[in-house]
């Protein structure tokens, strides 16, 4: 093939993959709208479906960007603005804003995850600086589903996961579908449980998922990364 049909080849490719990457980021955006509607009508359960299924496309979403190399401003404002507006506005709304507790933990919330996004920059490959927005949503999500949307356990979960979002506390890029044979399990068995599963095995089976995560986020989830920042260093 001559050389210039190559680099054509290759052009078009790039551009394909960028709009993959920005159609998933888009995607993510729109469930995160839905969720903030279903939530202004009190259908919390509906709501909190929504960021499940969000929690897995960003995953998707940050997969696809890495392993690509995708990094166009136009693409990472929108990926941000994808993060903001459903882990960050969407998942507050599940704490039920009808009462100035609730109200000022959810702006809390919406401010971290705002604060987060815009700070927390490790300079790191393979690392975040505080627990991810993503995961913070996940168990906000799962625990709202679990307990039908009890306000005072998700103000104290809510809590919690300020803390955590806000802690220096490296955590690692969640390379999942790029990762170890096990981690692809873990990925794909939330996907079908989603799918396919009886009411409280999903939020269960996310909500395990990602406590693992956040409390053994080097000794479980980074091994690969301690092995790929090493390499990078030699």
């Amino acid at each position: 093939m001559p050389p210039r049909k190559v680099q054509r080849h290759h052009q078009l490719d790039e551009s394909s993959c960028k709009d993959i990457a920005n159609a998933l980021s888009l995607g993510n955006t729109i469930l995160g709208l839905f969720s903030i509607f279903c939530s202004f009508y009190r259908k919390s359960h509906c709501a909190s479906w929504l960021l499940l299924i969000s929690f897995l496309l960003d995953i998707a979403v940050s997969t696809v960007t890495r392993h690509l190399n995708i990094c166009p401003k136009s693409g990472a404002e929108l990926n941000d603005f994808a993060v903001f507006t459903t882990f960050g506005l969407a998942s507050a709304l599940l704490l039920g804003v009808d009462g100035p507790f609730s109200g000022l933990l959810a702006i809390m919330y919406v401010l971290t995850t705002t604060f987060r996004l815009c700070y927390f920059s490790t300079g790191v490959p393979f690392l975040y600086k505080g627990l991810p927005c993503s995961y913070a949503s996940c168990v906000l999500a799962s625990t709202s589903l679990l307990t039908n949307g009890n306000t005072f356990i998700l103000g104290c979960v809510a809590l919690l996961m300020i803390l955590f979002m806000m802690d220096q506390t490296y955590y690692p890029h969640e390379e999942i579908l790029d990762s170890e044979k096990w981690k692809k399990v873990v990925y794909l068995g939330g996907v079908i449980v989603l799918a396919l599963s009886p009411f409280y095995l999903t939020p269960f089976y996310c909500l395990m998922w990602s406590i693992s995560y956040i409390f053994f986020p080097e000794s479980l989830w980074g091994k690969t990364t301690c092995l790929r920042s090493q390499r990078r260093g030699k």
